[in-house]
């Protein structure tokens, strides 16, 4: 039996690694097509983004190796010090001459000439640290006080799309670990109240929301992104306009290679296509999930199905938010979108995924 499972596990660990390498692939092509005439525009330069995501892929890469070399038990000890540092990490933004503001938001950080955005390293701490704590109990008082620390801190920022990703994390691995179904859905309704009014008191949000309900409310203005989205996706219709012939990425659809990169496969690839792209997306997911199960220590699931939770979830949050089932959330989808700290972040706890492969 143990060898039949080996067997499996090494089929599954092949499949895993291939479905990362072709995401990346993906990515890359992805990224040149929605992003050549966004880059010449504002840098005069139509390779530029696509030069970048390829070196967000190489060291992301050589991260995804570290990361699988290293024993789950490696992480699993660190975990008080890695949630710790994250926090610290995610207070610099707010440091003058360390922190990076763009458009009214501190999300970023420049150490050493680059810039990244803390809260992607600290999903993976938080991860890390409540696969060790919650496996020795679920009390939900600390739970709360160790989650509330980062949720003042993301608002702050603000960052409401990360916040929601970290809400959903944690809520999920509490549940996975044995976390009482009532203290589930009690905290669940609690963060969606939170949520609500982090939305209600900021008109930036509240405009979304409203575009989200009447997307004919003001076409040139609030709703002009979704709306533009939305075209795009209508010309795919069932097999594309083929490769290379987005209109809507001629500066119609704004971050057209970050969040709304979906938007341009779409109009290129189709119906069709796309569901074969969201099939290669979502294998990740199931392959990870699987590998996570066959491990036998408790703390090594709980941190492969969190990093699968936060995978899976951004996939589906973007998704949602192309095909208008949610307001405009601003999050990248995985290995696609264009955004070096995201994808850093992705490749490496693929490899603690992998990791989990050769140890179960």
């Amino acid at each position: 039996m143990p060898r039949k499972k080996n067997v499996s596990l090494k089929r599954l660990a092949r499949l895993f690694v291939g479905v990362v390498f072709l995401l990346c692939i993906l990515g890359v092509f992805w990224v040149f097509e929605a992003s050549i005439a966004e880059s010449y525009q504002l840098l005069g330069d139509p390779y530029h983004f696509v030069k970048q995501h390829v070196l967000g892929v190489g060291v992301g890469l050589c991260a995804f190796v570290v990361a699988a070399l290293l024993p789950t038990r490696v992480w699993l000890t660190l975990g008080n010090y890695a949630w710790v540092g994250g926090l610290l990490l995610l207070l610099l933004v707010f440091v003058p001459g360390i922190g990076v503001e763009l458009n009214g938001a501190k999300r970023w950080i420049a150490l050493g000439g680059v810039v990244f955005q803390p809260v992607e390293l600290y999903k993976l701490s938080l991860i890390i640290f409540l696969a060790s704590w919650l496996t020795k109990h679920q009390r939900l008082g600390p739970f709360l006080l160790s989650l509330s620390v980062s949720i003042v801190i993301i608002i702050l920022q603000p960052d409401l799309g990360s916040l929601l990703m970290v809400l959903g994390i944690a809520c999920g691995m509490y549940f996975l670990a044995g976390g009482k179904l009532l203290h589930f859905v009690g905290v669940g309704a609690v963060l969606l109240a939170v949520v609500a009014g982090l939305i209600a008191t900021s008109p930036y949000r509240m405009e979304r929301v409203r575009t989200f309900f009447n997307p004919e409310s003001n076409p040139s203005d609030s709703s002009f992104h979704i709306r533009q989205i939305t075209i795009a996706l209508g010309r795919g219709g069932w097999v594309g306009q083929g490769v290379g012939n987005s209109k809507q990425r001629f500066s119609y659809i704004p971050e057209a290679s970050t969040d709304s990169i979906f938007a341009i496969i779409a109009e290129e690839v189709g119906f069709l296509g796309s569901i074969l792209m969201m099939l290669l997306l979502f294998s990740y997911t199931i392959l990870g999930f699987r590998i996570a199960s066959a491990h036998d220590e408790p703390a090594v699931q709980l941190l492969g199905y969190g990093i699968v939770l936060w995978v899976g979830m951004q996939m589906i949050l973007n998704l949602s938010a192309i095909v208008a089932l949610v307001p405009l959330t601003g999050i990248p989808l995985p290995f696609i979108s264009y955004g070096r700290s995201a994808l850093v972040m992705v490749l490496f706890s693929s490899g603690i995924i992998l990791r989990i492969a050769s140890e179960s």
